[in-house]
């Protein structure tokens, strides 16, 4: 199963989770008052409504008879797609090497037709090469067994699949340039890296764009981010804030118009793709 294809129970659950609680706002009845006809809390029903957990069939029924759903086509309909969101995304096999929240981000991302980022710290995982990410990962778990780091590679190089695919996101990013003179590896190991870099922002794709050090201070001071955007209109953007010990996912539509205001304005400020891929080439000759 291709990395877009079992991505979509992520999604499926915020579809089932967004349909549930249009439900539920239309009848006028609480969380509260949901959550105890399942025999659940009111934040158990929040989670399901952003679909951060899995869904069982039974409370699907219960709560659709509480929302007077009695039609049977529709009602098997949304309990299908229950059955569907709880399918195992191929990440799945990885678990035990991933951070709790990061399984989530994974069938986001897959999900996405259109990927932007801003990235800081080093460069983005959909592009990295695996010599690159062999370094950025032996350095971010220290301790783990070399077999954990190579799964950690593999699920990221598994990843970047999803780029090269028939159905290919649109894949906006822009990369600080300390992100580019950071050294993870040899000298080698960023060279293969740069020239990488260089290769793939001439995928149609992709638009890569360098925030050179020489412009000074600019609109993602806040650090690093991501907006995930879908093909499905029921579901709004999504921004990833990535932390030390657990993420952020923000879909308020005013936290993300903010974000999206950010990277706008970091792609304004920043060189052109054409133009960035020279800096990338002056990096490459330094290095």
């Amino acid at each position: 199963m291709s990395a877009g294809e079992s991505s979509g129970s992520v999604v499926r659950r915020m579809l089932l989770g967004s349909h549930l609680r249009r439900l539920r706002e239309s009848r006028g009845i609480t969380r509260e008052a949901a959550g105890y006809s399942i025999r659940a809390s009111e934040s158990k029903i929040s989670r399901m409504e952003l679909g951060r957990v899995s869904f069982k069939t039974r409370d699907v029924e219960d709560l659709l008879t509480l929302y007077g759903i009695n039609d049977e086509a529709e009602r098997t309909s949304l309990v299908s797609l229950a059955k569907e969101a709880n399918v195992a995304g191929w990440w799945h096999s990885y678990s035990d090497v991933l951070p709790s929240w990061f399984p989530t981000y994974v069938g986001l991302e897959g999900a996405a037709h259109l990927i932007r980022s801003y990235e800081v710290q080093f460069v983005h995982g959909l592009l990295q090469t695996e010599a690159y990410a062999h370094a950025v990962v032996a350095r971010g778990m220290r301790g783990a067994s070399p077999a954990d780091i190579e799964r950690r590679v593999a699920l990221r190089l598994e990843r970047q699949k999803y780029l090269v695919s028939e159905k290919a996101p649109e894949f906006h990013i822009v990369l600080d340039e300390a992100a580019l003179r950071r050294p993870y590896g040899d000298r080698e190991v960023m060279r293969g890296q740069l020239q990488h870099l260089i290769e793939v922002s001439e995928r149609p794709n992709v638009r890569l764009q360098v925030m050179p050090f020489s412009f000074g201070g600019h609109s993602g001071e806040s650090g690093s981010f991501t907006i995930l955007s879908f093909p499905e209109s029921d579901l709004s953007d999504v921004v990833y804030l990535e932390q030390l010990t657990s993420a952020l996912y923000l879909d308020k539509r005013e936290d993300v118009t903010q974000y999206e205001g950010a990277l706008k304005q970091l792609q304004q400020d920043s060189p052109g793709p054409s133009e960035s891929r020279d800096l990338l080439r002056g990096l490459l000759q330094l290095s």
